[in-house]
């Protein structure tokens, strides 16, 4: 029974759940505008049966007083009692020992109860008394007379009640029906906004034309909510775009690798497929060319790997956590050297925490260090320093190479862009975007400079933020030194 007793309510949400606003806002007008008519009507009702109460009371009193003036005026016994004519009120008169006068012809009365009784004995001046249990009730009005007691009874009549409770009844329905027809029709002009809005998603959606915005038409919410979707649909209109631009820089980059290595490739299948290819290609020649495929490979490699990190856009991907910086610098200058056994690199780190993605900064740093490699001599290292000021973490790449161009330092940290200068190093452009992106990530700023050096300088500043307690940093160094 519980089990049947609690699906009805969830069956009955369900259903709410599955109507259309409109007819939601219908339903609560209908529902609002009827318990508002049904409360009007108790109210009502209460107060015009107390206001007939009060009359009919009123007049029993009046004719009582009238009715007991006769009485001891003449005596309750011998008081003349004129016969019943039918309809208004009923009269009695009480005698001292209990037996009663009516009129001739006259309906029968209740009995005459105990608190009457003492009324007639002079134990209490009146009563005023309602015997409405059943469709016959009366009311009774009791009054002192003489030796005796008067009583004038009128029979309880709802009639005028009833007749208003049914009048209500009639107002209550068409209220209702008006309330369902105007809650629908202001459901109707109020949700017009929303049905021109939906009707634009749909055809957004249909047609995938991002560029057609949704008019700014209503106020308040309504024009919150379009102004957020046409914030949205300009958002995926750059995002669009960026994905446009980046598969077409990316296959002109990738056309020139691989058609180099597409060439060297089928002369080595075409000398091959001849026999000619030891007496075509000298021992010298040959490998050469092999070491020509293996860096267009590499190089193809290094791309694919860019590309694929560019196009992700994970930086947010990855747990953010206090961390000192220094320690992703030396990690990050390690790589580098593994990667190019000759490349030298002179540190001067000092301690400074930040809040950032230890992958992410690592790949930003890597990457401002492998650029300053291809430019930098090989008698000169590169110069990497790593301090605090003010509240910021400051880390500089200098190297000593030629610097870059005034007109080329705008263009620095875009996607695949390469000074006219660095088109016959090996790159793909991809290097010093990535490093903006971690950059914009951690909410800092990459500058780029001529060093005292003569080269360029690579400057990244990002918030500093204090250091995390001792016991914790204690507890960080010993779980790393189980690991």
């Amino acid at each position: 029974m519980s089990g049947t007793a609690g699906r009805a309510p969830r069956r009955a949400i369900r259903w709410w759940r599955r109507r259309s606003l409109r007819t939601r806002l219908t339903v609560i007008s209908a529902t609002a505008i009827a318990v508002s008519v049904f409360l009007a009507f108790q109210v009502a009702s209460e107060l015009m049966d107390r206001e007939l109460r009060d009359t009919v009371e009123d007049q029993l009193r009046a004719d009582a007083r009238v009715l007991a003036t006769d009485a001891e005026r003449a005596g309750p016994a011998r008081l003349r009692l004129p016969p019943y004519a039918g309809g208004g009120r009923l009269v009695r008169v009480v005698l001292p020992d209990g037996s009663t006068r009516t009129p001739a012809g006259q309906p029968a009365l209740p009995p005459v109860g105990e608190r009457a009784g003492r009324v007639a004995r002079g134990a209490s001046a009146d009563l005023m008394e309602s015997d409405d249990g059943d469709e016959d009730g009366y009311l009774v009005y009791t009054l002192r007379a003489g030796d005796g007691a008067v009583q004038v009874a009128r029979a309880a009549d709802d009639s005028p009640v009833n007749r208003f409770g049914f009048g209500m009844l009639l107002i209550g329905l068409l209220c209702v029906a008006g309330g369902a027809l105007v809650g629908r029709a202001v459901a109707r002009t109020g949700l017009a906004p929303i049905d021109r809005l939906t009707a634009a998603a749909v055809r957004v959606a249909r047609t995938r034309d991002l560029d057609a915005g949704i008019p700014d038409e209503g106020g308040g919410e309504i024009r919150r909510l379009i102004n957020s979707i046409n914030d949205m649909l300009a958002a995926l209109r750059d995002s669009r775009q960026a994905q446009r631009l980046l598969a077409e820089d990316a296959a002109h980059e990738l056309k020139t690798p691989l058609t180099s290595l597409r060439l060297n490739v089928e002369l080595l299948i075409r000398l091959d497929r001849r026999g000619t290819l030891d007496s075509a290609l000298p021992a010298e020649s040959r490998t050469r060319l092999l070491n020509d495929l293996g860096a267009q490979v590499a190089e193809l490699g290094t791309l694919a790997a860019e590309l694929t990190d560019l196009a992700r856009g994970d930086v947010g991907d990855e747990s953010t956590e206090v961390l000192d910086l220094a320690d992703v610098v030396v990690a990050a200058v390690a790589r580098a050297r593994s990667r190019v056994p000759d490349i030298e690199v002179a540190l001067d780190v000092t301690s400074v925490w930040v809040s950032g993605r230890p992958a992410a900064l690592e790949r930003a740093v890597l990457n401002l260090v492998d650029n300053a490699g291809k430019w930098s001599p090989v008698d000169q290292p590169i110069q990497v320093r790593l301090r605090a000021e003010g509240a910021s973490a400051v880390l500089e790449v200098d190297d000593a190479g030629p610097g870059i161009d005034a007109a080329d330092v705008p263009r620095v940290f875009d996607r695949f862009y390469r000074a006219d200068s660095a088109r016959a190093l090996p790159g793909s452009g991809l290097g010093l975007s990535i490093v903006q992106r971690v950059v914009d990530a951690h909410a800092g700023r990459a500058t780029v400079a001529r060093s005292a050096r003569g080269g360029a300088l690579l400057r990244v500043d990002l918030p500093a933020t204090d250091p995390p307690a001792p016991t914790a940093r204690r507890a960080a160094g010993e779980d790393t030194m189980v690991r």
